[in-house]
């Protein structure tokens, strides 16, 4: 059940990376702010002072309101707290301004953008810089880790040094600080030390849960907050589902052939997938104001991922015209970006056909919900042997899977679905075009 970004209205204040009354230098990072699916980097565009900060880490600000005033001098901190403390908050981040010059944004916006905010909407360009990097250097080592990884380490007294990140690149994520924490507090008397949840590889989204006390209530998280929007929208959209089966046999006698040169079982099935949307590009259309459809121009498998705390759904985009190898390495980055929070708008967000594999999980079938803006999603169960009857009359074991397509039925139809999952069966039971 995957969901797809929705319009964003809100963001977090993760961490504040510098403090109030620090002097600032044109491209440096200031804050961490969380969107719905990932963690992003702010660096100022101008030179100045953070002369005030109005959303503390943990805060939540809306798209459009003030979080921090910058000032240019340091003469000028004193007005720009006064200012703070009686901001209507109708710009992101202002700068105060001197009687010689003009009023300045901290973070500027490209110029295809009107408004000038810090957390811009998911579906249009980004209003600000991400950094992949963080060099920093610990006992002459160079340590490469994300600001909250930073601030999480300095709190939990962890050497960064230590740790080997799982990160893009080696980059030291949260998650590899938690670790190292609990690792050493498990070998020490010292009192417990506390582990604060972050996105990780998740066999089930709600696997963590296990050991909460009943009765206890739960805000949504930001992405939490995200997928329930993006649910209630598709509640408006006139729904079908259509299933078939497909014998996997010949399919998984070619992941066992190729799968040690990277390939994953998640690339071929995306792969056979975008190759029958060729040839049936209904399916791939979407219509978004219930009064005409789009044929999209490019077939974008998204492919849901879970997150403790929700879903994000990385996107192979072009899966029709790459190769499997090229294929299976780019899903690799995507889902490691994925949970290290590192997906920019653009790589989870533009999927025109979405696919929902629990089958890795042992399921054999289920109904996905089709996420808003798109139209049809594919649930895919696990692949089990089962007794069929052979074209000859006799009985034998095939290895079979169930998928379950739910569509818009505005613009694709029961033929239309009939019709695909033909075509698509026709490819994952003769495999051979999918290494072409």
């Amino acid at each position: 059940m995957p969901a797809l970004s929705s319009t964003m209205t809100e963001g977090k204040i993760v961490s504040w990376i510098k403090s109030e009354g620090e002097k600032l230098q044109k491209g440096e990072s200031v804050v961490v702010v969380e969107s719905d699916k990932a963690d992003m980097d702010v660096e100022t565009f101008y030179d100045g002072y953070l002369a005030a900060i109005m959303v503390e880490d943990g805060g939540v600000a809306a798209v459009g309101s003030a979080i921090a005033l910058l000032a240019e001098t340091e003469e000028e901190i004193p007005e720009a707290k006064s200012k703070a403390s009686g901001s209507t908050g109708k710009t992101v981040i202002d700068q105060v301004p001197s009687p010689q010059s003009e009023k300045k944004t901290l973070i500027d916006q490209p110029p295809v953008v009107q408004s000038e905010t810090l957390i811009d909407k998911a579906n249009s360009s980004p209003a600000v810089s991400v950094s992949s990097e963080h060099p920093a250097s610990e006992g002459g080592k160079r340590v490469v880790a994300t600001p909250y990884a930073k601030k999480l380490a300095k709190e939990l007294k962890v050497e960064l040094g230590s740790i080997t990140g799982s990160g893009p690149m080696g980059r030291i994520v949260a998650k590899d600080v938690e670790e190292a924490a609990s690792s050493s507090s498990s070998s020490s008397s010292a009192a417990p030390v506390p582990v604060i949840s972050q996105a990780k590889p998740a066999t089930s989204s709600f696997a963590s849960q296990a050991s909460v006390v009943g009765g206890t209530s739960a805000v949504f998280t930001t992405m939490q907050g995200a997928v329930s929007r993006n649910m209630m929208e598709s509640l408006s959209v006139p729904a079908f589902r259509v299933g078939y089966t497909i014998t996997t046999d010949a399919l998984d006698a070619l992941y066992k052939k190729i799968k040690s040169k990277g390939v994953t079982m998640t690339a071929l099935v995306a792969k056979a997938t975008a190759l029958a949307l060729v040839k049936h590009p209904v399916v791939n259309a979407s219509c978004k104001d219930g009064k005409s459809f789009t044929y999209n121009n490019n077939i974008n498998i998204a492919v849901a991922v879970a997150m403790d705390g929700g879903l994000i759904t990385p996107v192979l985009q072009d899966a029709d015209k790459i190769d499997i190898y090229t294929l299976s390495r780019k899903w690799k980055e995507l889902v490691d970006k994925a949970r290290a929070k590192l997906l920019q708008p653009q790589e989870y967000s533009t999927g025109t056909f979405t696919l929902s594999n629990l089958g890795m999980f042992g399921v054999d079938r289920f109904d996905a919900i089709l996420p808003p803006g798109t139209g049809a999603i594919m649930a895919v169960g696990a692949s089990q042997p089962t007794v069929i009857a052979t074209e000859d009359g006799r009985i034998g074991v095939k290895s079979q899977m169930q998928v379950n397509v739910t569509a818009d039925h505005r613009i694709i139809y029961g033929a239309d679905l009939a019709s695909f999952l033909q075509t698509l069966a026709k490819l994952i039971e003769d495999p051979k075009d999918l290494t072409l």
